[in-house]
């Protein structure tokens, strides 16, 4: 039996939607502001793919993951396909002068950590690490369009 949480989180930056969408759709860059993940790779003979890489507190966690739907400035959808088990989107919504970034992350608990953590006190931590993650890209945006 799987346990699947899945989180959704958003954040209105003050930058066209068309710098949002560059910024999360070169998936490569998503460390820079996503605080578990420790790596992505955009396989070259296949950029649909991408091999991930997750370190929190001693764990390690990497699977392979497929862009399932993908609509310029309104939605990278993906699920895994090999590794930890997980899917989401990220959706991207115009303001004219800003946008509204929406993660939603689904995924199945390993057997290890279901057995050590509560699935609720881990759901917490995923959140507000997501939310955090969201606004870190906020100010990571907000750099990259003052420096342009």
């Amino acid at each position: 039996m799987t346990d699947w949480l899945e989180h959704t989180v958003q954040v209105e930056v003050n930058i066209p939607i068309e710098t949002s969408w560059n910024l999360w759709s070169d998936l490569e860059q998503m460390p820079r502001w996503m605080k578990w993940i420790d790596s992505v790779e955009v396989l070259k003979d296949n950029p649909e793919l991408s091999r991930w890489k997750l370190a929190s507190g001693g764990f390690q966690f990497s699977w392979l993951s497929r862009i399932t739907n993908l609509v310029p400035q309104q939605i990278i959808q993906w699920e895994s396909v090999d590794g930890l088990p997980n899917r989401g989107a990220v959706r991207f919504y115009d303001r004219h002068n800003s946008s509204i970034v929406k993660l939603t992350v689904a995924y199945d608990i390993p057997g290890i950590l279901g057995k050590i953590m509560d699935n609720l006190f881990l759901g917490k931590i995923v959140e507000s690490t997501i939310q955090a993650d969201l606004e870190r890209f906020k100010e990571y945006a907000l750099k990259i369009q003052h420096s342009s």
